[in-house]
């Protein structure tokens, strides 16, 4: 998989909003969106009123960094969305919560979905008892997540979970801390989100 090569900390500064794209680093005062929260660039100055294109592609561009993903990716979820019965602005963020990074991510075994998807990658990661090592794996209710490795990487994900115990917790996945396991309970809804999205606007973009 292809690499973003900007700036983390540029690409919230450029939607307005933390993404926690760094993890732990987007908690303080060190955290440069903080300190610097205009837009990146020589005038670091966003237009005062986007067209309704610029709202779209505003919208699109947050989603797809929100979880780490390429165009061509992202494309591909909207494509799958689109194809499936239902509200396919719903469906399309339904189907980006379902990938396997970002249930590690939102369980708390990793603080950023770039980590989450390094664990993953590295065969850390157990569903129903089988590795999987697919970061866009796709979970289903009753899926049981598990992290298998040495001790090193286990105490590492403790000592994570206690630092973040505090952050805002999802109720559709139960975690084990102590055995670092987290159970499925069912589909993600857009509602579960923590950062607003108008999933609204993607689907009209896509639908020109």
């Amino acid at each position: 998989m292809s690499k973003d090569s900007n700036a983390s900390c540029r690409l919230c500064r450029r939607e307005g909003m933390k993404l926690f794209l760094k993890g732990l680093r987007c908690i303080g005062d060190k955290c440069a969106f903080i300190r610097r929260s205009f837009a990146p660039g020589k005038h670091g100055k966003m237009p005062s009123k986007l067209s309704n294109y610029g709202l779209q592609l505003r919208e699109k561009q947050k989603v797809k960094r929100m979880y780490g993903l390429r165009e061509r990716q992202f494309r591909r979820y909207f494509n799958i969305a689109a194809r499936i019965k239902g509200v396919t602005g719903k469906i399309l963020i339904q189907l980006l919560e379902r990938r396997l990074d970002n249930v590690i991510f939102r369980a708390g075994f990793a603080v950023s979905h770039n980590q989450a998807r390094f664990i993953v990658n590295h065969g850390h990661i157990y569903v129903n008892n089988r590795r999987v090592n697919i970061p866009s794996y796709l979970v289903k209710a009753g899926d049981i997540i598990e992290v298998r490795g040495k001790e090193t990487l286990l105490k590492n994900i403790r000592e994570t979970l206690q630092v973040i115990k505090d952050w805002p917790k999802v109720s559709w996945i139960n975690v084990d801390n102590v055995n670092l396991k987290a159970k499925v309970l069912r589909l993600p809804e857009k509602e579960d989100l923590h950062l607003p999205v108008q999933e609204q606007l993607i689907v009209e973009l896509y639908s020109k």
